[in-house]
């Protein structure tokens, strides 16, 4: 693999790195920024911020809340008990159980676009340097298609220009 990145120590000098690899015309999903800790405060921190968790969450909680009511309704009705009179299903006992199996739902559709979204298993970082665990961030592109444009403006920010 061929790559170009630079190593910043404060988030500013990484923040004009991005503005002047953009400004040299390498496109915002082609650099890659890698920091200890998150930055959201910076415009590169916000950049994948966008998810569709919340709805596929609601949507897994609904199945289990279908399934949950299904479950017992279906359950009582196949084996029905005498009850003197009351109705076979009763969804104020069945509550308890609906409830566990909507938050099921919840859980279970959450963590599975968690690990769709995230790419996990199987996600390995284009470009790492050790340094990146001491505090350091990284900025830089991955199969640059100019790479002395690309080291140009990572040195214009200041940037100790490093290569893969």
């Amino acid at each position: 693999m061929n790559a170009v990145y630079g190593m910043f120590a404060r988030p500013e000098q990484a923040q004009e790195a991005v503005d002047a690899l953009r400004l040299a015309g390498v496109r915002a999903e082609e650099i890659t920024v890698q920091s200890s800790e998150p930055l959201e405060e910076f415009e590169f921190g916000a950049r994948d911020r966008k998810t569709a968790m919340s709805w596929f969450a609601a949507l897994g909680a609904g199945v289990g809340m279908a399934s949950g009511y299904f479950l017992t309704s279906v359950t009582q009705r196949a084996w029905p008990i005498n009850t003197g009179g009351m109705p076979i299903v009763s969804n104020w006992t069945n509550v308890i159980l609906i409830f566990e199996m909507t938050m099921l739902g919840a859980v279970l559709a959450t963590l599975i676009t968690l690990l769709v979204t995230a790419r996990i298993p199987g996600r390995l970082p284009e470009l790492y340097d050790a340094d990146v665990s001491r505090g350091m961030i990284l900025v830089g592109v991955a199969n640059p298609g100019n790479a002395e444009a690309v080291a140009r403006a990572l040195r214009e920010a200041s940037a100790e220009v490093r290569r893969l």
